[in-house]
């Protein structure tokens, strides 16, 4: 499963992943919200402890940049296409990092808007995501996926901590 990724996340060890999920979400806006519940039912079986606010947030701007500005009308079908979602959610856990990642059709860049207005109603997303995040980023996908994935990263406190 994470296979398509590894290309876009930051250098972490695939292979030391501890829990991992996984969810299509379907082209329309209804999908932040189930983005959202999946990440809260996600996070409360892996016990991410202070920062489950803050991915819940994060994994809501990135769904929704996906929708807005990843999809075109030919990504849209009138019959959802189950087996070739158009955006997918991946959240990724290791001991004392966690990763979630946004797949999305398009191969254009996710730039924060060159804007001073912070009242605007959009364009924010990026903003947050960098606020509430430790790090993000975003890398093309290449083989038959093709598009893109957009990836936040969260430092997870140990008990110890």
């Amino acid at each position: 499963m994470l296979e398509p990724l590894r290309q876009g996340l930051p250098p972490l060890d695939p292979a030391a992943v501890s829990n991992a999920a996984s969810c299509a979400l379907p082209a329309r806006f209804e999908a932040v919200r189930e983005a959202r519940q999946f990440t809260k039912r996600t996070l409360g079986q892996w016990d991410v402890g202070d920062r489950f606010d803050d991915v819940c947030l994060v994994v809501s701007e990135l769904v929704t940049n996906a929708l807005r500005h990843g999809l075109s009308s030919d990504d849209v079908p009138h019959v959802p296409d189950r087996q070739h979602p158009p955006v997918r959610l991946h959240l990724m856990r290791w001991t004392e990092r966690l990763v979630c990642a946004v797949r999305d059709p398009s191969r254009e860049s996710p730039l924060p808007r060159e804007s001073d207005d912070f009242s605007a109603e959009s364009g924010r997303g990026l903003f947050l995501v960098d606020s509430f995040a430790d790090s993000w980023g975003w890398h093309p996908l290449s083989g038959s996926l093709g598009g893109k994935v957009v990836w936040a990263l969260f430092r997870l406190h140990t008990p110890a901590e």
